[in-house]
């Protein structure tokens, strides 16, 4: 099968899901390209995204394999880089740009925020910059084989998404051998993008699912 192909009918059986035509004006990004935010930025290209902008200043150590999905040939690489390249390598046509930085308010960001950094400071610090001006916001949080996703829009479920940024002496940690799987951030990820995908067919999104793999219990945040 040929480029030209490939690029033409490769979004048929997503197309009553994923809005081409809407997805085609949005540019996306991911911010923390971990362990969660590999597996959206890989998901987002796979869709056709066609603009998509990684952050994240960490480099790709070992145990980032296991755990995150990244190669042995990544190792030593910005996470960005490694990330872009197998983004690049599932949609060659679409465009990936990456800051190799922390998120700082000074970044110019798209209109679609994928947050997916693993402390609260961090996440109350991009809602406080970015809250104003983009148009859907989700944030994925994992610890172990438990997964909570926030999704924001429109902007009447912002003050929801304030009262989920607890204190950071609050978190749970967990053992550290105990904090992160591949798999758990697959489907992480998976959810995150079908808010999107909701998110693009004009439909409500969850304002808070909470999944716990292990208890095989999925929960619905009342509205």
């Amino acid at each position: 099968m040929n480029t030209l192909n490939v690029t033409t009918d490769r979004f048929q059986r997503q197309s009553d899901l994923i809005p081409a035509e809407r997805l085609s004006q949005l540019t996306a990004t991911v911010i923390g390209v971990g362990a969660i935010g590999r597996q959206v930025a890989l998901q987002l290209a796979a869709i056709g995204t066609p603009r998509i902008q990684l952050i994240d200043f960490d480099s790709v150590e070992s145990t980032n394999i296991t755990t995150q999905g990244y190669q042995v040939a990544d190792l030593g690489k910005y996470k960005t880089s490694a990330t872009r390249e197998a983004a690049g390598s599932l949609a060659p046509e679409i465009s990936i740009t990456e800051l190799q930085d922390r998120f700082r308010p000074r970044h110019k960001t798209g209109s679609v925020i994928f947050c997916c950094v693993d402390s609260i400071s961090a996440r109350e610090a991009i809602w406080r910059a970015i809250s104003a001006k983009c148009e859907f916001f989700v944030d994925g949080r994992m610890l172990g084989e438990v997964i909570r996703v926030l999704a924001i829009s429109p902007p009447a479920m912002q003050q929801y998404y304030v009262s989920t940024l607890f204190d950071q002496s609050e978190a749970h940690t967990g053992a550290c051998t105990a904090q992160s799987t591949i798999y758990t951030a697959n489907i992480a990820a998976g959810m995150m993008l079908h808010q999107f995908s909701r998110f693009l067919r004009r439909m409500p999104v969850d304002k808070d699912l909470s999944l716990n793999l292990l208890a095989s219990e999925l929960v619905l945040a009342p509205e």
